[in-house]
């Protein structure tokens, strides 16, 4: 009995620790696997990208700042777009930039684009060999007058995009006036990119976008856009109408008083006759009045002696 004790005692045991060792041994044997994640999707190819039609290079020389971006905090005080700036950033287009400054017509040009009221702008923007293309001189022999006109004659009171070139209606009315005759400026569209412009003296076409967004837009042109009205012989001004034959001025009064005399006693000899020298005919009816006058006064005076 006393062994069978002694051995349970020592079984037990001896159990417990065959266990603890199989569990130890089966966790260290089978570790715990971590989820597994998705393969992430294989990137699908792109497709080809496709060749621009031909004609003028569409894409901006400067492109149009974002519209993603944080609005500052400070509102700044001039306009949001300055025609000036941009045409400095395409360096290319210097002479043009100077007479938009000269002018002043910048001043405008910009304001228009910041009123609610305004379709846009439209500039055709000669570059510098453009200008280079001019006779000689023939900047300066403008005058300021004139180089307004020139530079009106290249800007559009709407928003053209270049899609829309084939909805204008010839001949284009710009900011320069509406005369048909002197400023007249006709579009033709080939296949929806290629665009030349008709001014009657010079034939152009636009060779570039520089600037576009939904208000303004800015094409390059490879000639000076010159109207007919700085090319032509200026118009004679209107004669001054001829004045109606109406006699001789008449003297003035004071002067007058001899030349009546003489003209009545000329037309009426019977009334000068007898009159004493240096007395008007004018005057002779008065003459006799002061001869009758006196007599009859003297009359009296003898019949009162």
């Amino acid at each position: 009995m006393r062994i069978m004790q002694e051995s349970q005692s020592f079984i037990i045991p001896t159990t417990i620790l065959l266990l603890a060792l199989f569990y130890t041994t089966s966790a260290q044997l089978s570790p715990i696997q971590p989820p597994s994640t998705p393969s992430p999707p294989l990137p699908q190819p792109s497709p080809p990208a496709t060749a621009p039609a031909p004609g003028f290079n569409t894409v901006p020389l400067v492109p149009v700042t974002p519209t993603g971006a944080p609005t500052p905090t400070i509102i700044p005080k001039g306009p949001t777009i300055d025609i000036v700036q941009i045409l400095r950033k395409a360096k290319r287009f210097s002479v043009l930039t100077r007479l938009l400054k000269t002018t002043q017509l910048i001043n405008q040009l910009n304001s228009q684009l910041v009123t609610s009221s305004s379709g846009g702008l439209t500039l055709f923007a000669p570059e510098d060999s453009a200008f280079s293309k001019l006779k000689a001189g023939f900047l300066n022999s403008l005058t300021d007058r004139q180089k307004v006109e020139l530079l009106q004659f290249h800007t559009l009171s709407s928003f053209i995009s270049i899609s829309n070139f084939d909805t204008l209606t010839n001949p284009v009315q710009t900011q320069a006036g509406d005369d048909p005759q002197r400023l007249q400026l006709n579009v033709t569209t080939f296949g929806g990119s290629q665009v030349s412009m008709a001014t009657g003296a010079v034939n152009a076409s636009v060779t570039g976008t520089v600037y576009s967004d939904n208000k303004l837009a800015i094409y390059q042109v490879d000639k000076v856009l010159l109207p007919l009205d700085l090319v032509l012989p200026s118009k004679a001004p209107a004669p001054a109408p001829s004045l109606a034959k109406k006699g001789l001025p008449k003297a003035d009064k004071g002067n007058s008083t001899a030349a009546d005399d003489s003209s009545t006693a000329s037309d009426d000899g019977s009334d000068g006759k007898g009159l004493p020298a240096g007395v008007s005919a004018g005057c002779s009816m008065k003459w006799v009045n002061n001869v009758v006058v006196v007599g009859v006064v003297g009359l009296v005076s003898g019949v009162m002696i």
